[in-house]
């Protein structure tokens, strides 16, 4: 085969639109459904899903930490029957939707089906992938919103029409109303636009289009400027939590390990033929990629906040590997090596200890397990005082498990995030059951008597975020004044 794509332009709005292989696609498709759904509950809830759960229960156009829509789908999706299933399943649709739309986008960029089924196989085999559809939440909603936005733009600007630029405009909307980093991918879209098709920011189309995202973004920014930006706040928290930007920098040589080591050559690839390819133009998509690494560098953000971009760099690298040809076993094999490494990291598929193990390389799997015992651990604790007794936590994990799992009817309390506003409860909180990772000095801040009730484990002597600086179950009597008054002092976001 030639080692150069056949030449291609987008400047021929008659172009023929690119044809999905659908065959090779969806077989790709459904093994990563099934190996997904295989273990998809074998462990149990994520400390973030009872967030998630809980934050939908009361509805709003905006919350201290994240836009209001996935929160929604997560409390309608818990409303169903099977526990954490039904979360998981839209989890697991949002990663199909991404292998599929990374076939698409490297159809887009000319590839044939050999190309597509490099692209779809990469993106779900990708640690980056993989890892985030192991629970429901903002990152596997925002990597479904990063490639549908590729794919719309690359779309656009092949067939030059106004309906096309529709699409990435209500795309981009739906992006915004899901997370904020949004703004970026849109950023990236903007200097892709200016700096190399100056000739579609000359039509309607793309104007059109930002308008329609700002108009759906709409209730949620005023929600945020109504509240004090707390959305901006916490940004600056998780900035100073990473280290700032130099932290962010320090954590950049991570972004090959979520691409997938296997994979690597074919970002190489990916990278390359993004910014000196030939036939189409794809400098736009190029621009967004760097735009991602370098804003969230600069803003501290955490090292996976710029993988959505690799699902152009992976369909653009198909293109390449399909024009450079080779051997056909290659690449199916760099995927196999890639997924089984991703699914090792990314999935509960070890026993528990073993999987511990592995926390250094990605805790999210090992939060999910435990939750029911430590429920338990509370109830007992609970048990022994008057009914009715309110639990304070120390994080919205803690609160929204004893609530999801544990089925406490009484008060369950906290004062992080989105748990903040929803407090104070009226009157004095004359007992309190503190849970968590308090330390007893920051407790006598609030009440004079604070007895240590029992430390919190987990089973088998799992090690995670409630058991790393000895969370414990705590009574506390005597308050230094009523919850109005001590709630601002319990409030934090973190």
């Amino acid at each position: 085969m030639s080692e150069t794509e056949a030449p291609a332009t987008t400047s021929d709005p008659a172009e023929r639109r690119p044809e999905l292989a659908w065959r090779p696609v969806l077989a790709i498709t459904a093994v990563a459904i099934v190996v997904h759904l295989a273990v998809a509950t074998r462990y149990g809830w994520h400390r973030d899903e009872f967030y998630y759960v809980i934050t939908g229960r009361h509805p709003a156009w905006g919350y201290v930490d994240q836009p209001p829509l996935t929160p929604l789908l997560a409390r309608w999706a818990a409303e169903l029957p099977g526990g954490v299933l039904p979360l998981r399943v839209l989890a697991i649709a949002c990663q199909a939707g991404c292998v599929v739309l990374g076939a698409k986008l490297a159809a887009e960029f000319g590839g044939g089906s050999r190309a597509q089924a490099i692209a779809a196989g990469a993106t779900a085999a990708s640690v980056a992938f993989v890892s985030a559809s192991v629970l429901f939440g903002t990152t596997v909603t925002d990597q479904l919103v990063w490639a549908a936005m590729f794919v719309a733009v690359a779309r656009a600007l092949r067939l030059r029409t106004t309906s096309a630029w529709l699409v990435a405009g209500v795309i981009g909307g739906i992006g915004l109303e899901n997370k904020d980093t949004v703004v970026v991918l849109l950023l990236g879209v903007a200097i892709g636009l200016a700096a190399w098709h100056r000739d579609a920011l000359r039509t309607p189309g793309p104007w059109l289009a930002g308008a329609v995202a700002v108009l759906i973004a709409v209730p949620n920014v005023v929600w945020d400027a109504r509240n004090g930006w707390p959305n901006l706040a916490m940004a600056h928290v998780l900035g100073d939590r990473t280290g700032g930007p130099l932290g962010a920098l320090a954590q950049l040589p991570l972004l090959p390990l979520l691409a997938g080591p296997p994979l690597i050559v074919l970002c190489v690839l990916g990278v390359r033929r993004l910014g000196w390819g030939p036939g189409r133009d794809l400098r736009w998509a190029l621009a967004i990629a760097v735009t991602a690494v370098v804003v969230f560098t600069l803003g501290g953000g955490k090292p996976y906040y710029p993988a959505p971009a690799l699902i152009a760099v992976f369909a653009a690298g198909a293109v390449r590997a399909e024009a450079l040809g080779g051997s056909r076993r290659r690449w199916p094999a760099v995927i196999v090596l890639s997924g089984l490494i991703a699914v090792l990291i990314g999935y509960p598929i070890l026993p528990a200890r073993a999987q511990n193990a592995l926390r250094a390389l990605n805790p999210t799997v090992i939060e999910t397990y435990g939750w029911p015992a430590f429920a338990d651990q509370v109830k007992a604790a609970a048990a022994r005082l008057p009914p009715g007794t309110p639990i304070f936590t120390s994080n919205y994990g803690e609160a929204g498990a004893l609530t999801i799992v544990g089925g406490l009817t009484g008060p369950v309390l906290s004062g992080q995030n989105s748990y903040s506003d929803w407090g104070p409860p009226a009157g004095s909180p004359d007992t309190v059951l503190c849970v968590g990772e308090f330390k007893v000095p920051y407790l006598h801040r609030f009440w004079s008597d604070v007895r240590e009730i029992a430390p919190i484990s987990f089973p088998d002597g799992i090690r995670n975020q409630e058991t790393d600086q000895h969370a414990a179950i705590y009574e506390c009597g005597h308050p230094h004044g009523t919850w109005a008054q001590l709630w601002p002092s319990l409030r934090h976001y973190d």
